[in-house]
C-alpha cells in the first residue's frame, strides 16, 4: 500500500488509528558489522530520479517482471516522487503531493537487470517548482506512467507488473504475437468535482498496457495504451494493494487470461465499520474488459482482518491461485489463505488456511498510527506478514514445469523478525514446515520469492533492519536489501546461501511527505528464469540523515518542544533519497 495519493494519506492514516534500549556503541558495531561485508555488484534502477531534493528524490514500494518469451526483458515499477515540487515551493517546511501529479514510476532493462533506464514522457509535472513560490503544476515532463492526465487521471503508485502474450486477429493468445506488459497500479481522479470525476471513490484500480516497451523505453509514450479503470466503485470505495498475474505458459487452458486481485474498502466515514472483501478480476481480451469477483466475505477489519496484501499466480495447467494474510475468526490468530479457482476465475474456492499461524512483529506508533519495526518514527510495515509467492509453471510453454509453488513472508517479535519460506507440491494443499531464512544479524521487513519456470533454483529477496528497535531517532539504524539462492534437487528446495547483501544504508534519511516518520513502502520484489534470477529493494545508502529532522520527529513523541524543520535548509541535501537498487545473477 502506497502514501503516494493526497487522499489517501489522511484517509488511510485516521483508519488505521482507529482499528530493548540498546547502547549506540551496540547499534553502531551492528551496523559496521555488516557494512564491513563486501557487496556484489548491483544496480541503480530509478535512474533518472534526482540525489535532491525532496520529494524528488524519494522512491518506494519496487515491482519487477520478467516476460517469459524474452528472458532478457525486465521492467520494474516503483513509486517516484520525480515529477513532486520541492519543499522550498511555498511553505519550506511542508513537502506535499503536488496535486494532480503522478507517482507510478517506470523502468526498462534489455540485459536481465544489468542496466536500467527511465524514459521521459509529458504529463501534469511539478519537476521545476524549485521554490520560493506556491507551485502550479503544469504541462511537461514526467517519469512516470503517461496518458492519466489526458484521461482524467492520477497515477497513483503501488505498481504490480505483468507480462503475458498478445491476443491475435483470430481471438487467440500466441507467443508468436508478440508479448504485452501490464502494469496495475492505484489511480486517484485529477479533478475533484464530482461530474468531472472519471470513477466513483477515493481510489481504483487502472492497468496501462505496451506491446512494445523498446518504443516505451524511448520516450514513446504512444507505445502505450490509455489506461483502464478494472475496479467496480462505489462513492465510498478505497481499492487496495492491488496485485496482477497473467498466465503466461501455453500449456494452460487459459493462455493469455489477466488476473488482478486487490482489497476494496468500503464505507469509508464509518470509522471501523470497513468492511473490506478481497476482489479478483480477470480479462480474456487482452485487458480491454475485466469481469470482477469478491472471493473472501466482506469482514469489519474492526474485528476480524479481512485477507489483505494479496498476491496471485498461475500453474502450466492454469489453476490461479490467490493468497492473502487473514485472522481465523474462531482462534483470532492470523495465517495465509490461499484462494484457488480451476476454471480461468469464473468460480473460487473458499479460503484454505495453511497451517501456522503468523505474528506481525513491530510497535504502535502513536504519531504515524501504524506498526513500526526499526524503532520510533520508523517505516511502516503494515505488510511485513502478507504473502509473496511464485509458482514454477514452465513458461513459456509449461513444458518442464514442476508447479512447485514458493511462499515468503515476514513472522515473529520485533526482537526476531524472521523471513520465512515455505513451499508446497500439490498445489497449495500441503505446505512444508516454516523455514527461518535471514542471514544471522537481519531482522526481516519486506521479502518476495522467485522460482525459476523449471522448479529447479529458488531466489528470495528480503529487506532487512540490521539494528534492533531504537527508542530514540538520534542512534544509528540499518537498513540492507539481500538476496538468497537455493538448488531444488530431489524435491526439496536445500540449504539457502547469501548471493548478494547490498550496501546499507539508515533508513532515518528516508521521510513521509509530511515528514513526521520514515518511508519505505510495502514490497520488495524477484523474478526468475531458467538462467537467472533477479530482485528489486528499497535502499537507503544514498539518503543523508537529518539530526534536526531526528528531534523534531522524538519531539512529537516526548512532547517536548522543537521547531519543525525546512528539509532544504535545515537537513543535508540528500535527506529523503530513497532509491530502487536491483541485483541480478545473469552471467
Amino acid at each position: 500500500m502506497s502514501l503516494s495519493s493526497r487522499s489517501k494519506v489522511g484517509l488511510l492514516l485516521s483508519l488505521v488509528s482507529l482499528i530493548a534500549i540498546v547502547s549506540t556503541f551496540m547499534v553502531s558495531a551492528v551496523f559496521q558489522r555488516h557494512t564491513a561485508r563486501a557487496a556484489s555488484s548491483d544496480t541503480l534502477v530509478t535512474v533518472g530520479s534526482p540525489s535532491a531534493p525532496f520529494s524528488q528524490n524519494k522512491q518506494n514500494e519496487p515491482a519487477i517482471a520478467v516476460d517469459a518469451n524474452h528472458s532478457n526483458v525486465l521492467v520494474a515499477g516503483a513509486n517516484d516522487n520525480i515529477d513532486m515540487e520541492a519543499c522550498n515551493a511555498g511553505d519550506p517546511t511542508t513537502c506535499p503531493f503536488t496535486p494532480g501529479v503522478g507517482v507510478s514510476g517506470v523502468y526498462f532493462s534489455f540485459d536481465s537487470g544489468k542496466t536500467w533506464t527511465q524514459p521521459n514522457y509529458t504529463g501534469l509535472s511539478a519537476r521545476d517548482c524549485l521554490g520560493p513560490a506556491a507551485c502550479s503544476p503544469h504541462a511537461g515532463p514526467i517519469g512516470t506512467l503517461p496518458k492519466y492526465f489526458e484521461s482524467g487521471l492520477v497515477s497513483d503508485g503501488d505498481p504490480a507488473l505483468a507480462f503475458g502474450p498478445r491476443q491475435g486477429s483470430d481471438g487467440k493468445f500466441s507467443w508468436s504475437n508478440g508479448s504485452r506488459l501490464y502494469y496495475g497500479n492505484l489511480t486517484a481522479n485529477l479533478s475533484a468535482i464530482r461530474s468531472e470525476e472519471a470513477f466513483n471513490g477515493f481510489e481504483a484500480i487502472a492497468v496501462s498496457r505496451t506491446d512494445d516497451v523498446a518504443a516505451a523505453a524511448a520516450n514513446n509514450a504512444d507505445a502505450w495504451k490509455a489506461p483502464v479503470i478494472v475496479s467496480k466503485q462505489s462513492s465510498t470505495t478505497f481499492s487496495d494493494k492491488e496485485q496482477i498475474w497473467a498466465d503466461n505458459a501455453t500449456s494452460s487452458p487459459f493462455f493469455g487470461n489477466v488476473y488482478l486481485c486487490w482489497a476494496t474498502f468500503r464505507s469509508q466515514e464509518k470509522g471501523h465499520a470497513v468492511p473490506a472483501p478481497l476482489i479478483v478480476a480477470t480479462s480474456t481480451d487482452g485487458g480491454n474488459t475485466w469481469t470482477q469477483k469478491q472471493v473472501t466475505a466482506a469482514a469489519n477489519n474492526g474485528q476480524i482482518q479481512p485477507l489483505d496484501g494479496c498476491t496471485i499466480r498461475t500453474d502450466s495447467q492454469g489453476n490461479v491461485s490467490v493468497f492473502g494474510i487473514g485472522t481465523d475468526p474462531t482462534t483470532k490468530q492470523h495465517f495465509e489463505f490461499l484462494v484457488s479457482s480451476t476454471n480461468g476465475g469464473h468460480n473460487w474456492s473458499q479460503p484454505f488456511q495453511i497451517p501456522g499461524a503468523v505474528t506481525h512483529p513491530g510497535e504502535f506508533d502513536p504519531v504515524l498510527g501504524r506498526p513500526v519495526e526499526d524503532g520510533i518514527a520508523g517505516a511502516r510495515n503494515d505488510l511485513t506478514w502478507a504473502p509473496s509467492v511464485d509458482i514454477a509453471n514452465g513458461a513459456p510453454t509449461g513444458s518442464d514445469a514442476t508447479n512447485r509453488i514458493v511462499l515468503s513472508y515476514v513472522s515473529g517479535t520485533t526482537a526476531a523478525p524472521h523471513v520465512v519460506f515455505r513451499e508446497s507440491t500439490d498445489g497449495g494443499n500441503t505446505w512444508s514446515a516454516p523455514r527461518n531464512i535471514e542471514t544471522a544479524g537481519d531482522n526481516g521487513y519486506y521479502t518476495a520469492p522467485a522460482i525459476s519456470p523449471d522448479g529447479k533454483n529458488v531466489y528470495v529477496v528480503y529487506n532487512a533492519f540490521t539494528t534492533p528497535f531504537q527508542t530514540t531517532t538520534s542512534t544509528l539504524r540499518g537498513l540492507v536489501g539481500v538476496v538468497l539462492h537455493a538448488q531444488v534437487a530431489a524435491g526439496v528446495t536445500g540449504a539457502f546461501t547469501e548471493i548478494h547483501r547490498g550496501a546499507t544504508g539508515d533508513p532515518r534519511g528516508s521521510s513521509q511527505n509530511n515528514l513526521v516518520g520514515e518511508f519505505l513502502g510495502d514490497y520488495v520484489y524477484a523474478v526468475a528464469t531458467s538462467t537467472y534470477g533477479a530482485a528489486v529493494w528499497n535502499d537507503t545508502r544514498n539518503a543523508a540523515d537529518c539530526p534536526k529532522m531526528d528531534a523534531w520527529r522524538e519531539s512529537l513523541r516526548t512532547g517536548t518542544s522543537v521547531p519543525r524543520p525546512a528539509p532544504q535548509q535545515d537537513c543535508p541535501a540528500t535527506f529523503g533519497n530513497s532509491d530502487i537498487f536491483a541485483f541480478t545473477s545473469a552471467p
